[in-house]
């Protein structure tokens, strides 16, 4: 028996609900195990390759149809290469220009030549990220390289060119991108203030609304330390010349935005909000208690909306931003970016902040929604929320064209006690994932540590025929989920669905800590084309590795080179696989057609600070991962360190031993 949560839909003022199948409970899971049944398939199977890439016929059934794709499936080589065995070590690589020089947001054109093999398709990625991200620099599928605009301090960018044919084969070149010059005029805002004075130091402006209206493009807003209670709306944008219009804390100070007794107009509004505006630059605030008691007016911290680019959000503190409705109608947003223009959002930085003790509704800590690219959400740290941590989205009619979150870098963030088990729009229940996906497509989830959610990451889509496509997930750290480490497919057969995703190098720990019978890793609804790989499963007692329950006609992800282990022992081990109950690594090998290689296996975490879930040097774990190549894997572990040794060999779990 399988529990949902009812689906409520989306309007223009909500964020995307987590609506999930919780699959089976703990007494009927263990039913299922007691029986060791296997039901016999109707698909036919061929898995061609051991090493760097696998086909799949499945023959069609009468119980399901796969949902239909808009993705390109050229671009599979994202989320893992797809590509013949008899290419690798045939291919070789060379990037030009060598080492240029650039200025801040310098523009460059990068060529590769690829030397052997059939195509000349690359997969260009900046520091290890497929089409970089804005804080390193962004390139298009043809090589053209866009600096960044606005970091502190020089950049360092190494563009990476992989070959599509052979995965393994790359060249690479490095970029040095010098720091942007600042040269705007400053202007100071203090509590005390009066907005008929200059805005200079010696005569700051009472309000930074009075600020916001009245600097060129190009200043800095330096806000004297101290309790400010309005409203504020951005409208007006730097420049590409001139630079960035920066709101922030004077140096040493705190400046806080502070929304008691404020009351908001309809539809969503933050404390800031920035509405169709380009490099403007949030930095180093404190946004706190702002709330709403009607389902017509949503709060937020910090509310983006509209088109624009080169906007960053950085190092701020938002906290104590609610819904007080009880019931299913109520909407609250940490921080929101709504693309709803026909031009997207953009170079969107949000990096560094920490939101917390946030009363979300049926919306969410951080998302960013709509028609928004080139974006990254980095170096957070959020936790102790009622609803989801960090959520991309699509597909939910929020912009008129290119309605998805896309090419976009979530990385280094810090996210833990995200659940709603005390949030009345889920009736109490357990839905909300520290990372979600919810229908966005070519986005890198990379180097997370996520602890103590309702579900860890989840990659799907709520709306019918609708699907999350080529996500990485790699060398993050998930443990302790209240219901599972991470969970693809939509939650009902109508509902959408997952494709074109790689699971690769990371560490389950303790998760489905309810024990719903939803294990380490959940596949659900409308599911295809999805590999996992290189990861470490770390199972309670329950011994659940993976909870499948869809009897889809096609495979919905192949499994290789992951080790398993459960604390209950190996008589404990499960895995369900479209209904069907295995207890041992090889009886799932060989039932479900669908993993090759794998270990059961205790990996040896060797339980010492700062990394307690390193292996140990002697552990199983070591060296027996498959390399797939840099686009895959990425250049560095979760701490920083190369993802792989000199001679290529690449440990399974989030961390080189």
């Amino acid at each position: 028996m399988n529990l949902y949560f009812r689906d409520i839909g989306s309007s223009g003022i909500r964020g995307s609900a987590a609506r999930h199948a919780l699959g089976v409970t703990g007494a009927v899971a263990r039913a299922l195990r007691g029986t060791g049944k296997s039901v016999a398939a109707t698909t036919v199977f061929a898995c061609i390759g051991a090493g760097a890439s696998f086909a799949v016929y499945a023959a069609p059934v009468s119980d399901t149809t796969r949902p239909a794709s808009s993705a390109d499936a050229s671009n599979f080589a994202y989320a893992f290469p797809l590509t013949s065995t008899s290419s690798l070590g045939k291919v070789s690589v060379t990037v030009s220009p060598k080492n240029p020089s650039l200025p801040a947001n310098g523009r460059q054109k990068f060529f590769a030549d690829v030397v052997g093999g059939a195509t000349r398709e690359v997969t260009w990625m900046v520091n290890g990220v497929p089409g970089g991200a804005p804080s390193i620099g962004t390139i298009d599928e043809a090589g053209n390289y866009q600096a960044p605009a606005g970091e502190p301090g020089s950049v360092k960018a190494s563009i990476v060119a992989v070959s599509k044919e052979d995965p393994l084969s790359s060249g690479t070149t490095l970029a040095s991108v010098a720091a942007p010059a600042e040269s705007g005029n400053v202007y100071y805002v203090a509590p005390n203030g009066d907005d008929n004075s200059t805005g200079r130091a010696e005569a700051p402006w009472r309000t930074i609304q009075h600020a916001v209206d009245t600097v060129p493009a190009g200043a800095t807003i330096q806000l004297a330390g101290g309790t400010y209670n309005e409203l504020v709306t951005v409208t007006r944008s730097g420049s590409a010349s001139a630079g960035f219009i920066t709101v922030t804390s004077i140096a040493g100070q705190k400046a806080t935005l502070d929304g008691t007794g404020l009351t908001g107009s309809s539809g969503n509004q933050g404390l800031i909000t920035l509405r169709d505006v380009s490099y403007v630059r949030i930095k180093g605030l404190e946004l706190k208690e702002f709330e709403s008691d009607s389902a017509d007016r949503v709060p937020a911290g910090i509310y983006v909306e509209g088109s624009g680019n080169h906007i960053e959000i950085r190092d701020n503190e938002i906290h104590g931003i609610r819904t007080t409705l009880d019931t299913s109608a109520g909407n609250a947003f940490g921080l929101a970016v709504y693309g709803t223009g026909r031009t997207p959002i953009s170079d969107l930085i949000i990096d560094g902040n920490k939101l917390h003790d946030l009363i979300l509704g049926y919306s969410e800590s951080l998302s960013v929604n709509g028609n928004v690219t080139s974006w990254q959400v980095t170096r957070n740290t959020i936790h102790d929320n009622n609803n989801i941590g960090i959520d991309a989205i699509g597909l939910e009619k929020t912009a008129p064209v290119n309605d998805q979150a896309r090419n976009g870098w979530i990385a280094e963030n810090d996210i833990y006690n995200i659940t709603s088990v005390q949030n009345p729009a889920y009736d109490n229940t357990p839905a909300a994932g520290g990372i979600y996906v919810d229908g966005g497509t070519h986005i890198t989830i990379d180097r997370n540590s996520i602890r103590a959610a309702d579900l860890g990451i989840e990659l799907a889509s709520e709306h019918g025929n609708k699907l999350s496509s080529y996500i990485a997930v790699r060398n993050n750290i998930i443990q302790d989920s209240v219901v599972t480490g991470l969970s693809i497919g939509g939650y009902k057969a109508a509902a959408g669905g997952t494709e074109y995703c790689s699971v690769i190098n990371n560490t389950f720990v303790n998760n489905d800590t309810s024990t719903s019978g939803s294990g380490e890793f959940q596949i659900q609804y409308n599911s295809s084309d999805n590999w996992v790989a290189n990861n470490i499963f770390y199972a309670n007692d329950q011994g659940l590795f993976l909870s499948s329950y869809a009897a889809n006609a096609w495979i919905p992800a192949m499994f290789e080179n992951n080790i398993y282990f459960t604390t209950g022992g190996d008589s404990a081990a499960t895995w369900v696989w479209k209904g069907t109950t295995y207890l041992t690594l090889d009886s799932f090998q060989q039932g479900s057609k669908a993993a090759v290689r794998g270990l059961m296996a205790d990996p040896l975490f060797v339980n010492a600070a700062p990394y307690p879930f390193r292996i140990s040097p002697n552990s199983q774990a070591v060296a027996y991962g498959v390399n797939k190549g840099v686009a895959a894997q990425g250049l560095l572990d979760y701490a920083g360190s190369p993802r792989t040794s000199a001679d290529g060999a690449i440990d399974v779990g989030a961390l080189q031993h």
